[in-house]
């Protein structure tokens, strides 16, 4: 994405002497009108395309998955639930929280200058990674529009079944203020290519500190896991939590959402490199493989663990594939990216199939098991799966023009990444755990009792999924 990497920007065939005579001169950035005549159709239609196929991933994918997964007096709860904050993220997003995430300001936040879209139109333009290449800044928005309506969407099934719509809402706008926005400003905002000259330190923190992050690992899925986590510790578990069956009431439409997430994953990884090149094909098939191979692991385990493989666990291994991916998408090679897939798949199975249990809490979806856990592994092996001499795609170096190779350095990468990820677990973390306390004791966070027992269909909306 625009803004993603960071001044270690990833390895790429970007044309990077194109445009003309513009090209040979980076003392100043370029014109609007230079900008224009930099814009490539093919860029524009695919980024339009990746937008699309992300918001698929939330409606209908992710509702459907986390629907099929639940009872069946909670199925069209959570449609409601994911829906919704769709639809709030998107007016939040385009009202102040791109100028939040995207323009500049400090290292932690941007500034208020675009609030409302405020000078954005039909003949404004973003930058990618390759020198003199634009792209609508429209394009750009929507894209990360879409962002920025999965990942509060995400956090949603660590609770599922057992909060209050209303207290849910507030907690999404909220969190998109307090936490997703400034993550996104620290991890994927920078000025661009062309304008190092011009802005040389005009970066958020983490970009600034080298830290990789293709995606979205840190930004949407660690962010999310945690904030998972800690919202299902303070909201509690379900009436009748480890007494009760509650086992899913359609794992068909939990396979068609899984399946609906995997095509639109292709947009969410693939449409982050801003551009139709090779490296948006090494993000498309590195996303295709550790999907796959993480799905073969999980049902391994299970034959290994259990004697059979379950659909369930299949698209399970399936999503934590694309979370441990996100990061790496671009960086990687196909290679390493199944070797990632077989990888993730066990760690997450541990912490889903047996210490959740062990240590008692309820996170109902498996968001921190998968989300979390699988996005910390796949910001951690990005470290690893970059280095060109395993096949990654390595770093350019945009403070030289032309931009050239960088030396890579795994160990110190993999500290760098190490720092993000903490970076994340204590902000996101830390932040959630006040907003859901503050929630708890002033509106409340749960429905009564008797309503959850009754089914947050009829409870809270007054309609079921299915008729009786």
């Amino acid at each position: 994405m625009l803004n993603k990497l960071g001044r270690l920007a990833l390895a790429a065939p970007f044309a990077l002497a194109s445009a003309g005579a513009f090209a040979a001169d980076m003392i100043k950035a370029p014109t609007p009108e230079q900008q224009a005549l930099m814009v490539d159709k093919g860029d524009t239609a695919w980024m339009l395309i990746s937008a699309t196929l992300v918001l698929m991933m939330s409606v209908p994918a992710l509702a459907l998955f986390y629907g099929g997964l639940v009872r069946t007096k909670n199925m069209l709860s959570v449609l409601m639930q994911v829906f919704m904050i769709v639809s709030i993220s998107a007016l939040v997003f385009a009202t102040y929280g791109y100028s939040m995430a995207f323009t500049s300001g400090s290292e932690f936040v941007g500034g208020f200058s675009k609030v409302f879209l405020a000078g954005v139109s039909a003949s404004t333009y973003a930058a990618t990674f390759s020198n003199n290449v634009y792209i609508p800044e429209y394009a750009f928005i929507v894209f990360q529009m879409t962002f920025a309506c999965i990942t509060p969407a995400l956090i949603v099934g660590a609770f599922a079944e057992r909060v209050k719509f209303s207290s849910l809402m507030i907690f999404t706008v909220a969190w998109l203020t307090i936490v997703y926005f400034p993550m996104a400003h620290m991890v994927w905002y920078w000025a661009g290519p062309d304008f190092l000259a011009d802005a040389p330190t005009d970066y958020g923190y983490l970009w600034g500190k080298g830290a990789l992050d293709f995606a979205g690992g840190t930004v949407v899925h660690i962010n999310a896991g945690i904030a998972g986590l800690i919202g299902c510790l303070i909201v509690g578990p379900r009436i009748g939590f480890q007494k009760e069956a509650t086992p899913p009431h359609s794992l068909t439409m939990t396979m068609i959402g899984a399946s609906l997430l995997w095509v639109g994953w292709f947009g969410f990884n693939a449409g982050s490199n801003l551009e139709a090149n090779g490296v948006t094909a090494v993000a498309f098939i590195n996303t295709f493989l550790a999907t796959a191979a993480a799905a073969v692991a999980w049902c391994l385990v299970e034959q290994i663990h259990h004697g059979k493989p379950s659909m369930l666990g299949a698209v399970t291994g399936a999503v934590a594939g694309l979370v441990a991916i996100t990061p790496a998408s671009g960086l990687g090679a196909p290679m390493t990216s199944i070797l990632l897939g077989l990888a993730v798949s066990p760690i997450c199975y541990l912490f889903v199939a047996v210490l959740k249990n062990k240590l008692k809490y309820d996170d109902t979806l498996d968001v921190f098991g998968v989300h979390g856990i699988g996005g910390i592994i796949g910001a951690l092996a990005t470290a690893i799966v970059a280095d060109p001499a395993l096949g990654g795609q390595g770093f350019f170096d945009y403070t030289v023009f032309p931009a050239v190779a960088g030396t890579y350095d795994m160990a110190a990468q993999l500290i760098t990444q190490a720092k993000a990820v903490g970076v994340t677990l204590v902000w996101s973390g830390g932040v959630s755990a006040v907003l859901f306390l503050a929630l708890k004791y002033t509106i409340g966070l749960r429905p009564a009792p008797d309503a959850e027992r009754e089914g947050l269909d009829i409870s809270e909306f007054g309609e079921r999924a299915y008729n009786p």
